[in-house]
């Protein structure tokens, strides 16, 4: 499982996948969530936006990324 911590108070979903490399680009990283293939603590989520905190799960082809504080 990756982790990726947290230097402010939140990381925006598209901005965390580009951080673990689950995607190259912000580009892609907007069709997958608008697609509804991220999944945010077990629930797909369509917001590129949407800000994550410690604690969070993120899955995206078959890979899990934890936020950590």
């Amino acid at each position: 499982m990756e982790v990726i911590h947290l230097k402010e108070d939140y990381i925006k979903l598209g901005q965390a996948l580009k951080a673990a490399n689950l995607v190259d680009s912000g580009g892609e990283a907007k069709a997958v969530i608008q697609d509804g293939l991220v999944r945010v603590n077990g629930e797909a989520d369509t917001r590129r936006g949407k800000k994550l905190v410690a604690g969070d799960l993120v899955e995206y082809n078959g890979k899990t990324v934890k936020i950590e504080a």
